[in-house]
């Protein structure tokens, strides 16, 4: 049997959200695929198909309002990169808002930042990566 892990991530518009997670953090589209008046829109990091994030339209006024705020406080996500630095001084010269700057911990070097809905998002660098 093959395992497939797919993330469902509310957002406020399509096209936006994509816009940000492919130009500004790197993802690639795996599907988008138009579904009448909704969308089958998943995206994943380069290279890696086996976890997937599947974005969904918010539409109710229930969903808008999670919008942002789906883990509270914690990151949604967690990027694992070669270089933590060097995507920090990318994605900050795109206009991605971080908390601080990349901090080097037992665990690697990381920092945390935020989509454009204000949704978390933890990106380290492994020790020795």
């Amino acid at each position: 049997m093959k395992s497939n892990l797919i993330s469902g991530l509310l957002v406020m518009n399509f096209d936006e959200a994509l816009d940000f997670y492919t130009k500004k953090l790197g993802f690639v589209v795996v599907e988008d695929v138009s579904m009448g008046d909704d969308r089958w829109l998943t995206i994943t990091l380069p290279g890696n198909h086996d976890s997937v994030i599947a974005l969904h339209e918010a539409r109710t006024e229930e969903d808008k309002a999670l919008v942002g705020k789906q883990m509270g406080s914690y990151p949604f996500l967690g990027l694992d990169t070669d270089d933590c630095i060097g995507e920090y001084q990318r994605m900050k010269g795109l206009g991605v808002k971080f908390h601080g700057e990349p901090d080097v911990r037992s665990y690697g070097t990381g920092v945390m930042l935020e989509d454009l809905y204000g949704n978390r998002i933890f990106m380290n660098q492994e020790p020795g990566g």
